[in-house]
């Protein structure tokens, strides 16, 4: 069964947003945890815009789900992460005046950093995932490098959504990159840009184990709440409803 893995940068964010005490990331992913969160994920970005230092070692002591760490390959970054206890860690690349991650890492040109950051992460028994475009040559780089996972960027495919030809494309694309990296050896996951409209159809793809949604379901809580929010996610991912408390 698929897992819905939450990431919660984006209370930070609004937290931030008045460098005050609320809304607490953390209280959100126990709060998520209990209504369906297979997982929780942050990214702790170097000019730490929502994610800070001391939500990463909070969120490793309380939560009772496995920790998804999100990190570029800053060497302040991969420090941190490998002193982080986090249980899995998505590299990723990241820009100063990015909005959000655009597009995925460059595994291809990367792979000499990725090779010595790779064991540096593992030290602990974390597996590591490669932030990609569904691109052949960088999932063929990653199972080069023999990364545990690929995370797919469905950024293309959630923007295409207004367009069905274009969106039939990309969700092509994301099929034919799946099931290459499962034939090399890859474990896949997937994220970027799901939302209750489109995330079904990636929900439904081979070989994909866990989606990592963050946005959308913390937009969709503010109107109905985090209860209501990871249920309809969870129904829109095809996954079995959660009876009583986790």
């Amino acid at each position: 069964m698929i897992r819905l893995h939450v990431n919660v940068d984006h209370v930070a964010t609004l937290r931030q947003a008045r460098r005050a005490a609320e809304p607490d990331p953390i209280e959100w992913a126990l709060r998520a945890e209990r209504a369906g969160a297979d997982g929780i994920t942050c990214h702790l970005r170097k000019d730490r815009r929502h994610i800070q230092d001391a939500d990463v070692a909070a969120l490793r002591r309380r939560i009772t789900t496995l920790l998804n760490l999100e990190l570029s390959l800053d060497p302040e970054m991969v420090d941190l992460g490998t002193r982080s206890g986090a249980d899995e860690f998505c590299l990723v690349p990241e820009h100063r005046q990015e909005v959000t991650t655009e597009g995925g890492l460059d595994v291809a040109r990367e792979g000499p950093r990725l090779a010595a950051v790779l064991p540096m992460l593992r030290s602990n028994g974390a597996r590591v995932s490669l932030f990609v475009d569904p691109d052949s040559r960088q999932i063929e780089a990653a199972a080069r490098l023999k990364a545990d996972f690929i995370e797919l960027h469905t950024g293309c495919y959630a923007n295409a959504w207004p367009d069905p030809a274009a969106r039939a494309r990309e969700l092509e694309r994301l099929h034919g990159a799946a099931s290459r990296a499962h034939e090399l050896g890859l474990r896949v996951n997937a994220g970027h840009g799901l939302n209750l409209l489109n995330v079904g159809a990636v929900a439904a793809l081979p070989h994909v184990e866990e989606l990592n949604i963050g946005h959308s379901i913390v937009a969709h809580a503010v109107f109905v709440g985090i209860d209501t929010a990871l249920s309809e996610m969870r129904a829109a991912m095809g996954c079995p409803a959660i009876r009583g408390p986790r």
